[in-house]
């Protein structure tokens, strides 16, 4: 069984705040991405983020601003708890993610998968087997912050997906990009 997480944790300081509310199409960022995601999991909650009614939200588990994998933590944690078997990952300011991002992931195989397109990896999204949680804390705790590096260190595979238009790993920093994603025809 696999359940999602959806990584809200970070402070938005190029967006000017919380990307989590930020509105795209009359549309949060978080409704949006949870709206993509929730069909392909058994299971949905936030990582990180205050006051986020009808969510189910997850505390760091980490003392710290510690970043995503943090969060994916938090998931893991959940998820294995309500026992799921993987935990897949995407950031809040993702709205184009693929509507088949589990499926294309988990046909992987059992282990830990993250999706290659453009040319690059794309670490903060990623399906990832739940039983890992000890080995993301005792990294966390030693002073991993980057999830790529822990992706490549844990064997993680890189799943191809097609570039696409708009790209389904844009993520939303800046109101520039904000203003960008807001031009995509039926947003």
């Amino acid at each position: 069984m696999i359940f999602g997480v959806i990584l809200a944790g970070g402070q938005g300081r190029r967006m000017g705040g919380d990307k989590a509310g930020v509105r795209l199409g009359g549309v949060t960022l978080l409704e949006r991405v949870a709206g993509r995601l929730a069909p392909q999991v058994a299971e949905l909650a936030v990582a990180g983020g205050d006051g986020r009614a009808g969510w189910t939200v997850l505390p760091d588990p980490v003392p710290g601003r510690v970043g995503p994998l943090a969060g994916l933590l938090a998931g893991m944690l959940w998820a294995s708890g309500r026992g799921a078997t993987h935990v897949v990952s995407v950031p809040v300011d993702a709205p184009f993610l693929p509507l088949d991002l589990v499926a294309q992931l988990a046909g992987a195989g059992p282990g830990a998968a993250i999706p290659f397109s453009g040319g690059r990896r794309h670490p903060v999204f990623g399906l990832w087997p739940v039983m890992l949680a000890a080995r993301l804390r005792a990294d966390l705790e030693g002073g991993q912050r980057r999830a790529g590096v822990w992706a490549a260190a844990i064997g993680a595979v890189e799943v191809p997906f097609p570039e696409a238009d708009p790209d389904p790993f844009f993520n939303l920093n800046t109101p520039v990009d904000l203003a960008c994603a807001a031009r995509v025809p039926g947003v």
